[in-house]
């Protein structure tokens, strides 16, 4: 019983054949996953129940922070912000912050949010001061308040993953949603009528 011969060329060309499979692999399945979640994030729209958040549902940690100093709106300062300040009314929270691109994309829909009559609050997260200041000058203040959380702490007390962030608070100081990512002209109308709608 004889043994087919070994041919040094055969195994030569597969070596590379095998370690660009190997090498491809991951590419693979790294574009798989990518269109999954692509596909989820176009398809989805607004639902903040799809955000996990073990606060949901939950009195706010309670906080202190102080105004971002210096701010002011029509000559008075801007206070800051405290988890007594939920209490008895529906407030939308957002966290954001002058170095984060996609704040200033949100921006406007804060405003129209004021606008609209929605009891809105702010914190500037891990942020110098003078720079939230200027960002609120350049492009408007919709806040009643806003809280300077420099070091981060209350963001991490409110599970921030990234800014922006925005929660609905009830009346009752409880966070009833969260939502991660920004508020657009296409979620906007859903988002308003889920505040309007809560009681």
């Amino acid at each position: 019983m004889s043994d087919a011969p070994l041919h040094p060329a055969d195994d030569a060309e597969e070596a590379p054949r095998r370690s660009r499979l190997l090498f491809l692999l991951p590419l693979l399945a790294f574009a798989a996953l990518a269109g999954i979640f692509l596909g989820k994030l176009l398809t989805t729209g607004y639902d903040p129940s799809a955000v996990p958040s073990a606060l949901i549902g939950r009195p706010v940690p309670a906080f202190t922070l102080p105004p971002v100093p210096g701010l002011t709106e029509s000559g008075a300062a801007v206070p800051g912000l405290n988890a007594a300040d939920f209490q008895g009314k529906v407030t939308v929270l957002n966290v954001w912050a002058s170095w984060c691109a996609p704040c200033q994309v949100e921006h406007p829909m804060l405003v129209r949010l004021s606008r609209d009559g929605v009891n809105l609050v702010g914190i500037d997260y891990k942020d110098q001061p003078e720079n939230g200041r200027r960002f609120l000058g350049r492009h408007g203040n919709p806040f009643k308040a806003v809280g300077a959380d420099e070091d981060g702490r209350v963001g991490i007390d409110l599970g921030v993953y990234g800014v922006p962030e925005t929660f609905v608070i009830g009346p009752d100081g409880r966070i009833r949603e969260k939502l991660v990512g920004i508020l657009t002209p296409q979620n906007y109308d859903a988002f308003l009528a889920r505040v309007r709608a809560m009681k």
